[in-house]
């Protein structure tokens, strides 16, 4: 929904409110011409990126201040939760997961353009009890990605481009990358982000599918590897894959096939995967239930 200049990998967060803040109003009137409005029982809205104290980004005032309008024009609630809370509910809580029945801990791989993190998941009554189990130390998986595809003169984001590449190459593996080490659930990227790039400055183009799928693989390899250690280490007995980079077909493919991976891997469906607004309204759709019974 945001326009990112090509050779760009992202925006400033000015220019991320400033079009947040232009293009909300549209969307909203579209909302208005395709339900009943007086319908609406309740706003959900994610506030900040994390449930912590000092969480906070300006594109997220964007919506904010949209849903408090709303809800105060409506004269109904509006319900604040973190965006990671909307990445988790999305997954947790889809109809497709009938057996979670709340109260237990789960560990969630919250595996986002910006955020590589596996979480310690419980649900409370607002929403999700998160504590940090693992994840980067750098940076994230989802820039890892976008940084290769745009010094490939790709769009960013680049997830969606090299994942096909990923997925159609059959030819010979390549060897440019070395393999990930993983510290009690915590790994660096930097050092795979020198040599995926200069790996893609140096070779032909007709070489680099073969280092787009060796990148894959990679990362298949270390979260394989990093579910499988948590959850033995926390008796956890499913692994959720939230957030844009567990929509990759690769990845769900990988992890779903590896027969070194010892534990349950639970994946929503790709395009509630990058959509943590659907865990957002179901999260505010839980709150105004429960209120409503008290």
């Amino acid at each position: 929904y945001l326009d990112v200049p090509l050779g760009k990998r992202g925006l400033r967060q000015s220019e991320a409110f400033f079009m947040h803040s232009n293009r909300l109003p549209g969307f909203i009137r579209e909302l208005s011409d395709t339900i009943d409005i007086s319908s609406v029982k309740a706003i959900g809205v994610s506030s900040r990126p994390r449930r912590v104290e000092g969480s906070y980004m300006p594109c997220f005032l964007a919506g904010l201040n949209a849903a408090r309008e709303i809800a105060s024009v409506l004269d109904i609630p509006s319900y604040e939760f973190s965006h990671q809370e909307g990445h988790a509910a999305a997954i947790i809580e889809a109809p497709a997961v009938s057996s979670y029945a709340g109260g237990n801990t789960d560990l969630l791989f919250h595996l986002s353009g910006g955020t590589t993190e596996f979480l310690l998941c419980r649900m409370d009554d607002h929403g999700y009890d998160m504590k940090i189990a693992g994840g980067t130390k750098d940076i994230s998986i989802g820039q890892l990605i976008d940084r290769a595809g745009v010094a490939m003169g790709l769009p960013f984001p680049s997830g969606e481009y090299l994942d096909r590449e990923a997925c159609s190459y059959e030819g010979e593996s390549s060897a440019y990358l070395s393999r990930i080490r993983i510290d009690r659930g915590y790994f660096n990227l930097s050092g795979t982000e020198t040599q995926l790039l200069r790996a893609i400055r140096s070779i032909s183009e007709d070489e680099k599918p073969a280092v787009i799928a060796e990148l894959f693989t990679l990362i298949g390899q270390l979260l394989s590897a990093s579910a499988s250690a948590l959850s033995a280490e926390y008796n956890a007995d499913r692994v959720f894959m939230a957030g844009g980079v567990s929509s990759s077909s690769f990845m769900r493919s990988y992890l779903s096939n590896d027969p070194s991976c010892k534990t349950n891997i639970v994946f929503g469906s790709p395009a509630a995967s990058g959509d943590n607004a659907v865990g957002t309204a179901r999260l505010a759709k839980r709150l105004y239930l429960t209120k409503c019974d008290l």
